[in-house]
């Protein structure tokens, strides 16, 4: 009795002394907390007025706590505040906001490093001088961040705020910020970014290509030297406000079509040319547009009454300063200029409505054109064939430039012409037949007379500064006379003879396959021992078996024989159903079932994948989430979860070949199913995808996210997942079971024969001899997976599973 009260007063005591712990961390942590918030008080100087007098700062006026006493928010913003902010404020390791907008704080900003915890920083209008490096390490949290007209020293954006991949305000106006715009604000690392505007800072470059399909509805660049094309915002589907006036931008506008959300469009001070589209005129979501003070031609555009337009009268190069149409000239050179996407020297040498007044590079007889000469002019692009609707054309002059591509076969029609210099280019192909009275100098480009893909050649479009940003369009348009048909002809015929030779192949291996797969129609296994699981075990420790006859058709029975379960021999055979696998299989497989091969007990049966499961232990300590080694059904359910990912993306569950944000699956499958667009291309590009497969595909997705929840008790048991994937059976299921893929397999084949018929036809016979060991005698086991079989429920729950 005195051993047993002992006994109790140990266990007693061991509990007082843990509770004990836990409570003096949290109260540790408390007074951490509240250490931080005395030294906030002290370094702002704030007044007694605020209500910050109580020793607890957890009375203390807009600030938050937790129950444990922690502090989740500051909330102080337009309190005329002055001073600096404290070192340790990165202790306050549960804080959720942070609000100091609108007041004069000063000094360096201190490190939010590793606040896990934090959303929102609101730091604008004050008078901050610096940004730590590592300011936003570790805020893997952040949703939103305002630091707004702050006097910082110069500094570019860190890498290090990826980490934040749930980011969807990034706001940082008048924030002296230097360097290019970050590629990575895209929606591969910020799938959720709806608000971007870094207007009125030391920005320079151009528009990153990785803001195509971003999700960004905000868009400020405004005020600094960005320069290039524009074109990549026709690709920025959701925005609704681009301001980008007051910069260096050139090029033509894009194609506006597919912005059906945008309501204002901000583009005046800066270089842009050619025509205004009709897309943008006819845009019906559009309030606000500005556009003075470009290079804009062609017709002034019309917009539609609601819409309220700057486009002050002669801050352009358009045809008319009234809206109207152009001369049929001014059409047919601004139709020319398009391939060379519209240059600026012409846009700005280009005024009113007669080319014949002093245009550059425009020479006139009588009104008519007679010669045209772009030489030293920079130009990139291609030569347009509608240089032949110039009829009086006498001289073409294009020497000395960057032109690519052909030389158009429409310019040997123009009836007076005499003189063609296209000198010092990167022209390719053959030179068309001209009349023996025109001069042609075709000297200094290297590849003329060559057959050279434009998207090869040297000086080609795509290496154009202007051709990733929609400038213009690309080569010459299409009419590119006799050689190009020859050359068009060669590659068909090329085509279609590999098709018709890939055809032969195929059905040379298809016969062979069929003749070679009469072996495998039926299985030879003569007395074979196959265990019922469905029946019961005898008292005398025995076990039910059929023994299926000799030369039967796959899963038929002679009859049924009970022997002790100590004769069972190398011949036995376990079935589900109508799936018949050898024990023998069963135990070479499981290293005749090593106990080392068992990670769980608590799961769905033996687990022998380890190197797939350690992958899920890194993945569990990666995303902080059940680790404490026992291995049970929540987490049979996570890595079902894992492998549907894998499924529905063809990645790996660990792929270091990523990089760093999306190295791992879950995090990046979480990030991919924020919304319709960016899943689209997360799915396997493999899949043959429409609505009904997109359907389906999505209903799996749904389950995997749920699968793979942080916490265990948030996913759903593994009869909830059967329950929603048997939904889909009917509609994944071949109509046709007979019939056989590319790899000459039969859907009926039983796994193991399937998987050495893949081997075959692959060509990887000689990895039957090192994997033997693992599946042998493949011909010994019987048929595929069937239907539910006899004395199963429809559904399962995990307690059925154990």
């Amino acid at each position: 009795m005195k051993r047993q009260n002992l006994q109790s007063w140990k266990l007693f005591l061991i509990f007082l002394v843990g509770f004990s712990s836990i409570f003096g961390y949290a109260s540790s942590q408390a007074s951490l907390d509240a250490e931080v918030m005395l030294s906030l008080k002290k370094s702002l100087n704030v007044p007694d007025s605020l209500g910050w007098s109580d020793p607890d700062p957890c009375n203390w006026n807009l600030v938050v706590c937790s129950d444990e006493k922690r502090v989740t928010r500051i909330q102080i913003g337009r309190q005329n505040l002055q001073g600096t902010l404290p070192s340790n404020l990165q202790n306050l390791t549960q804080l959720e906001r942070l609000e100091l907008q609108y007041n004069n704080i000063s000094g360096n900003l201190p490190s939010l490093n590793g606040l896990s915890s934090l959303q929102v920083i609101l730091l604008s209008n004050n008078k901050f001088t610096s940004v730590p490096s590592d300011f936003f390490a570790g805020l893997s949290s952040l949703q939103s961040v305002e630091i707004d007209n702050n006097p910082f020293s110069n500094w570019v954006i860190p890498e290090s705020i990826q980490s934040a991949s749930g980011l969807q305000n990034f706001s940082a106006n008048s924030a002296n910020i230097s360097g290019s715009i970050p590629s990575f604000f895209g929606p591969d690392a910020f799938p959720g970014l709806t608000i971007l505007r870094l207007a009125f800072n030391d920005l320079e470059g151009g528009l990153p290509a990785s803001f195509s399909g971003s999700q960004v509805q905000s868009l400020w660049l405004n005020g600094q030297k960005l320069s290039g094309g524009i074109n990549v915002i026709q690709n920025m589907t959701f925005l609704r406000e681009v301001w980008l006036h007051s910069n260096g931008f050139s090029g033509p506008l894009p194609d506006f079509s597919g912005l059906k959300d945008l309501e204002s469009l901000s583009l005046r001070d800066n270089s842009l040319t050619g025509p205004v589209p009709e897309s943008l005129v006819n845009l019906e979501s559009l309030k606000v547009v500005n556009l003075s003070n470009n290079l804009l031609q062609g017709p002034m555009p019309v917009f539609k009454s609601p819409v309220s337009v700057d486009m002050v009268k002669d801050s352009n190069s358009f045809c008319l300063s009234t809206p109207g149409p152009c001369d049929s000239r001014v059409n047919t050179l601004l139709s020319i200029v398009k391939s060379m996407y519209y240059p600026q020297r012409l846009a700005d040498g280009w005024k009113g409505n007669d080319p014949c007044a002093d245009w550059i590079g425009i020479t006139c007889n009588k009104g008519n054109i007679t010669v045209v000469n772009f030489e030293k002019m920079g130009l990139t692009g291609s030569i347009s064939s509608d240089f032949a609707s110039l009829k009086s054309l006498e001289r073409l002059i294009l020497a000395n430039n960057n032109l690519t591509g052909l030389i158009p076969q429409e310019i040997t029609t123009l009836p007076r012409l005499k003189a063609l210099d296209v000198s010092n280019n990167q022209l390719y192909g053959k030179v068309p037949a001209f009349t023996n009275n025109v001069i042609v100098n075709t000297n200094g480009n290297p590849q003329i007379g060559k057959d050279v893909n434009s998207s090869t050649s040297p000086g080609s479009p795509s290496a154009s500064p202007l051709a990733n940003t929609g400038s213009g369009s690309g080569v010459s348009s299409g009419k590119s006379g006799k050689k190009s048909s020859a050359f068009i002809g060669v590659i068909v015929f090329s085509v279609v003879g590999g098709v018709f030779l890939l055809f032969l192949i195929g059905l040379v291996v298809f016969c062979l396959y069929k003749k070679k797969q009469k072996r495998f129609s039926r299985v030879q296994s003569p007395n074979e021992m196959v265990i019922h699981p469905r029946h019961s075990v005898s008292d005398n420790e025995s076990v039910k078996i059929t023994v299926a006859g000799s030369s039967v058709s796959v899963g038929a029975i002679s009859e049924t024989h009970t022997i002790p379960t100590s004769e069972q021999g190398d011949i036995q055979m376990v079935e589900a159903g109508n799936m018949v696998i050898s024990i023998q299989v069963l135990r070479n497989v499981t290293n005749n079932f090593s106990e080392e091969n068992i990670l769980g007990q608590g799961g769905f049966g033996v687990d022998i994948l380890s190197p797939y499961y350690m992958q899920i232990h890194d993945l569990f300590t990666r995303h902080g989430i059940v680790v404490t080694g026992r291995v049970t059904t929540k987490v049979d359910v996570f890595s079902f979860g894992v492998i549907l990912m894998e499924l529905i993306t063809g990645r790996k569950a660990l792929d270091d070949s990523q990089p760093e944000e999306s190295m791992h699956l879950v995090t990046w499958f979480r990030r991919m199913h924020l919304n319709k667009d960016t899943f689209r291309k997360a799915i396997d590009p493999t899949i043959d995808l429409n609505e009904e497969t997109l359907a389906s595909i999505s209903t799996v997705a749904e389950l995997a996210g749920h699968c793979c929840a942080r916490e265990p008790y948030q996913r759903p048991d593994m009869g909830h997942a059967v329950n929603v994937l048997s939904s889909l059976v009917e509609l994944w299921t071949p109509t046709d079971q007979s019939s056989e893929d590319i790899y000459g397999i039969d859907l009926e084949m039983s796994l193991p024969q399937a998987l050495k018929k893949w081997q075959a036809y692959e060509g990887r016979s000689n990895m039957e001899s090192s994997s033997s060991s693992l599946l042998p005698s493949l011909d010994n086991t019987q048929n595929s997976i069937p239907a539910r079989p006899y004395g199963f429920a429809e559904s399962f729950t995990s307690a059925d599973g154990r």
